[in-house]
């Protein structure tokens, strides 16, 4: 397949227009016109791109992207030792922040929710006339302490686990990655029996007077599932070869 073919089919897939973001989003860099392979990685960053090197990747597909709003663009340092790594072996680089983060079908929060055995219910934490991510309804209850496990298990992670409201589950507000405040009080008003979200946030004595619960299940480890479910999305859809790179951060 061609790479204009792939871009054009993922920023009308991952309605890349939709979301206001931080990160410029697309194809952030490009390289080799014929596409064979696709790599997925959560960072833009040297690691993943010697993998995709190594993997004879012609793209490289990410969540962080090396592209943001509050950074320097200036091809400089180490920002050049990245790109002239792609550069050198004519891999593209494409970013999907927020896009994937809130996708309905392989978004990182449907994905969650799905893993927890629960489907969409509502649109949750509305930012800038978008929602970021998903409120849940599990299709059967569930123990607190069993889905902490099942997040451990599946995503290879150590959830921090707040313990405040009821102990059996049904309904779950997801943002997976830095949710943190934002996703907390939004959470509150959601009336929900669980908040999951990546990074941990100093909520523990509101959570308490709130009576929820929260799980921090770890920013990498929360957006891994997203990639995952995309590249099993291309592959599928394009008869494509993916590899899905494993860079755990512990955060």
């Amino acid at each position: 397949m061609q790479l204009k073919e792939l871009t054009n089919y993922l920023n009308s897939y991952l309605e890349i227009d939709k979301v206001n973001d931080t990160c410029f989003n697309g194809l952030q860099i490009e390289g080799k016109q014929e596409i064979k392979k696709i790599a997925f990685a959560v960072d833009a960053c040297l690691d993943s791109f010697e993998h995709a090197i190594a993997t004879q990747a012609d793209i490289l597909i990410v969540h962080h992207g090396q592209f943001w709003e509050f950074t320097n663009p200036s091809i400089t340092t180490w920002n050049k030792k990245r790109i002239a790594k792609l550069l050198e072996h004519n891999i593209s680089l494409y970013a999907a922040h927020l896009p994937l983060d809130r996708h309905k079908e392989v978004g990182n929060n449907a994905q969650l929710i799905k893993l927890l055995d629960g489907n969409i219910d509502r649109p949750f934490y509305i930012k800038k006339g978008t929602n970021i991510g998903w409120v849940g309804k599990l299709n059967k209850k569930q123990k607190l302490t069993d889905i902490a496990n099942t997040l451990n298990k599946k995503l290879e992670t150590e959830c921090i686990v707040v313990p405040f409201g009821d102990q059996t589950i049904e309904t779950i507000s997801v943002v997976s990655g830095g949710g943190g405040y934002g996703g907390f009080w939004n959470s509150l008003k959601e009336d929900v029996d669980l908040y999951l979200t990546g990074d941990s946030a100093d909520i523990f004595q509101t959570a308490k007077d709130a009576q929820i619960n929260v799980i921090f299940a770890g920013h990498y480890a929360t957006e891994t599932v997203g990639l995952k479910a995309l590249a099993q999305h291309l592959h599928e859809q394009f008869n494509v070869e993916t590899e899905f790179i494993s860079l755990p951060t512990g955060l």
